[in-house]
């Protein structure tokens, strides 16, 4: 069952009864997973049902008067999160930003939509660190390595040792699936970026969007002043030079000094493992059960300012692992952490360490019988789904080392 057989109207009908500013935000709502044949009557009830309440969505949106253009600063949210605490069930991704944001939002304000952007993460007291460099690749999979000493007395040299991997959609491989991403190494930068796969109906490649969004973050990036570079500017620029039709997530990351700073809109995201734990990951933005925050190349989508803030220090030692929903919808976050933990008592470079992630990412996506990070969100939602989420799948994996104290690391 689709969308038009639970509204008793035709998708077009749909598309031409709905106002300019909410006929990209329906676009959007037409976005549905893909999936392999045998599971394709499990879910057509489920994504008939999942596509409607997105519509409705929008609808309840447009009809409460919420102001897709009030982005002052007075929005801005700072909120305090203690990294002490390693102990997080799988689920503090949601239930942090939740409590979070409820608690510090106006009460004018629309859960989710003019939230808080901004989290200043208490420093986590297991070290220091100094900068560190990344290397810039498009490949399917790449591995770089790069040093930056700093000779000021008391700081330590670091080495970022960065490495990437991708696994479009089974039935997108051919034209490269909707995911993109890079790593730039002077600017010690990386980014992924995830086009919305619903605008295949309207015959885009959104992975066109995301490509050209990536490249342009790139490009932005350059011209951003040396060991300053601010990401919500980078992401405002990369947006408004992206001229491709679709939308697209979006999550960039940067080591400046001894902290790490990310920028983060939609289901794409990060997470940082520490000593073996899960000590951060960054909050889902969406709008409904899998209806992700998006830039988009029109007034309807969501505005880079919308995005979420982030500054966590980083120590010697510290894997950072970044991704497309692809990652976070199929693994938790004990089975991320348990790759890299036998990755790195194995010797494994990040590189290996990416493609091992991804492949047990795809290998959850493809199980129809065992409960997935996707799964319990769609129950949550009221939806009666099982198993993972077949979608491209992007991991990029850094290690922070101390070059000056190997024993450290």
């Amino acid at each position: 069952m689709g969308m038009g057989e639970v509204l008793g109207l035709t998708e077009r009908e749909i598309l031409r009864a709905l106002p300019p500013e909410l006929l990209a935000a329906s676009r959007v709502s037409l976005r549905i997973m893909a999936v392999c044949g045998s599971r394709t009557s499990h879910i057509g009830h489920f994504v008939g049902k999942m596509a409607a309440r997105r519509l409705h969505y929008a609808l309840a949106v447009n009809n409460s008067s919420v102001s897709y253009s009030n982005r002052s600063i007075e929005n801005v949210r700072k909120a305090n999160i203690s990294l002490r605490n390693k102990g997080q069930p799988h689920n503090f991704m949601l239930s942090q930003y939740f409590k979070t944001s409820v608690a510090k939002r106006k009460g004018h304000e629309g859960f989710g939509l003019e939230g808080f952007r901004v989290l200043s993460l208490a420093r986590f007291s297991s070290g220091t660190t100094a900068p560190s460099s990344l290397s810039s690749d498009n490949t399917k999979e790449k591995e770089q390595t790069a040093d930056t000493v700093d000779s000021s007395e008391g700081k330590i040299h670091l080495k970022l040792n960065s490495g990437s991997f991708y696994l479009p959609h089974p039935a997108k491989a051919k034209t490269g699936g909707e995911d993109a991403h890079f790593i730039y190494d002077p600017a010690q930068a990386i980014g992924v970026a995830d086009g919305v796969g619903g605008w295949a109906d309207l015959g885009i490649d959104a992975g066109e969007y995301a490509r050209e969004l990536m490249s342009n973050c790139m490009s932005v990036i350059q011209e951003e002043p040396k060991d300053s570079v601010d990401l919500i500017r980078v992401l405002e620029k990369a947006y408004m030079r992206t001229k491709a039709k679709g939308s697209s997530t979006a999550c960039i990351v940067a080591l400046t000094d001894e902290d790490l700073y990310a920028v983060n809109l939609g289901d794409s995201g990060f997470m940082l493992v520490r000593h073996g734990s899960a000590i951060f990951k960054s909050p889902v933005q969406q709008h409904g059960f899998n209806f992700p925050y998006q830039l988009e190349g029109s007034t309807a989508g969501d505005s880079p300012s919308l995005a979420q803030a982030f500054k966590i220090t980083v120590a010697p030692g510290d894997v950072l692992v970044v991704g497309t929903d692809g990652l976070f919808d199929n693994l938790y976050d004990a089975d991320i952490t348990e790759v890299v933990i036998h990755a790195v008592e194995a010797g494994f470079g990040p590189q290996m360490t990416a493609k091992k992630i991804a492949a047990l990412a795809q290998q959850r996506a493809m199980d129809t019988t065992k409960p997935s990070p996707f799964s319990d969100a769609a129950k949550e939602a009221g939806f009666e789904y099982q198993g993972g989420k077949l979608d491209d799948i992007t991991v990029v994996v850094s290690y922070v080392t101390n070059n000056a104290n190997p024993l450290a690391n």
